[in-house]
């Protein structure tokens, strides 16, 4: 993963960037092509999901010398229309649509431009020669979630944790059940080394929302009253709002470091707020669009199925480097003002801090997340996956990880 990382330490450069329903060329013309990217209604600058999905072009956009062109969708109305607006001019080698949502989209305008390569993050797109559908494992990294979530509670005599989710839908089924999945395990791994039962309760909530910050503090502030010791984010945009409840319980407390404890999603989100998320559930959005213009520009793009999981480095959880390296992917004048915001005179001192903010769990539970992640990779433990409501809910009801596994097959 750090290795991985290591690769985008790049300034947030677009070559050319795009309103929503307009597109802007740059007056350069690249030499070798363009690229078109198309965001889902939560946007660019949720520090998330979409933000990732830049990374992972802007990237490709300067390694192989293409231009990229962005478009924003305000609205579900607009899926259809900005793919069409780029399949229309047949100069991308490839359009990536950003988002589960824009499934239906996707199918409709690849029919329409059979000849216009396509890439979809999250969308399950299995039979069009001209879609690649990258999908995650979330299920996996989010295992490891609530395995430090869960260790987190039973070491400190609690019995509840929490998770803040988006709106409903089948990719976010996965996220939950993998979090459920960690905790049942956390429970089985503290009762083996320490000889006592626990059972910790599970609080979710679905905001309905990718884009509303207030919706998701509110959510977390329900669940920290309820004694919620750990919340984990699965809500984009909205999920920064869980960041700010955690905080404003920790200074109630006169804290700056938890437990109570946020878990950050899809991007490192540690440095957000620094003593607040302890960790954050990688999920590699940069790699997946990255791999796809690769495969574009190398002539190797195939339609299909692509997925990627902890063993391909395509989940996990944060490490510090992890942290740090998607802190440098910054400009550097926000990295200054991020700092100055923070309380932060140099990078060294946020780097110090963030491994301080860790210090707060002891080193067992750090090596048992690690031991669960190296069973899942070698194929010792599988987790599920459930892709609608009638599987989440037996994941729900399971009472065992051992139970929840027999559903993963």
């Amino acid at each position: 993963m750090k290795k991985l990382l290591g690769l985008f330490l790049i300034g947030l450069m677009a070559l050319s960037v795009v309103a929503s329903g307009c597109i802007s060329s740059s007056e350069e013309e690249s030499t070798k092509g363009a690229i078109a990217i198309v965001y889902d209604v939560g946007g660019r600058g949720d520090l998330s999901f979409n933000d990732m999905a830049y990374l992972g072009a802007s990237k490709a956009a300067k390694e192989f010398n293409l231009e990229l062109v962005e478009l924003q969708s305000n609205s579900e109305d607009d899926y259809v229309k900005n793919l069409e607006t780029l399949a229309a001019q047949k100069k991308y080698l490839v359009i990536i649509a950003v988002g589960f949502m824009m499934t239906d989209a996707v199918k409709q305008v690849a029919d329409e431009y059979p000849d216009q390569k396509f890439a979809i993050i999250d969308g399950f797109i299995p039979d069009k020669d001209n879609v690649m559908s990258i999908l995650f494992k979330e299920n996996e990294g989010s295992a490891l979630a609530g395995a430090l979530a869960g260790l987190i509670a039973a070491n400190d005599g609690k019995d509840k944790v929490g998770i803040v989710l988006g709106m409903e839908i089948p990719v976010l089924y996965k996220f939950e059940a993998g979090y459920r999945f960690g905790i049942k395990w956390a429970e089985d791994y503290y009762k083996q080394k320490e000889g006592k039962d626990v059972s910790i309760d599970v609080l979710y909530q679905y905001t309905g929302s990718f884009g509303d910050a207030a919706k998701g503090k509110a959510a977390a502030q329900a669940q920290l009253s309820q004694g919620a010791w750990v919340i984990y984010q699965v809500a984009g945009g909205t999920g920064l709002g869980v960041f700010d409840a955690v905080e404003e319980a920790l200074k109630a407390q006169n804290k700056k470091m938890g437990p109570p404890f946020a878990i950050g999603v899809d991007s490192a989100q540690d440095w957000i707020k620094p003593g607040v998320i302890i960790a954050s559930m990688m999920k590699r959005v940069d790699v997946g669009v990255y791999t796809a213009v690769k495969d574009a520009v190398e002539g190797t793009f195939k339609g299909g199925v692509v997925e990627l999981g902890l063993k391909e480095d395509g989940v996990g959880l944060s490490t510090v480097d992890d942290v740090m390296a998607m802190f440098n992917s910054l400009p550097e004048d926000t990295q200054q003002q991020k700092l100055k915001d923070l309380g932060f005179n140099s990078k060294d001192e946020l780097k110090q801090y963030l491994e301080n903010t860790r210090k707060q769990v002891p080193d067992w539970i750090w090596d048992a997340v690690k031991e669960l992640e190296n069973k899942i990779k070698n194929g010792e433990i599988k987790v599920p996956a459930p892709m609608d409501k009638e599987s989440i809910e037996k994941v729900r009801a399971a009472q065992t990880w051992q139970e929840m596994m027999e559903l993963a097959e």
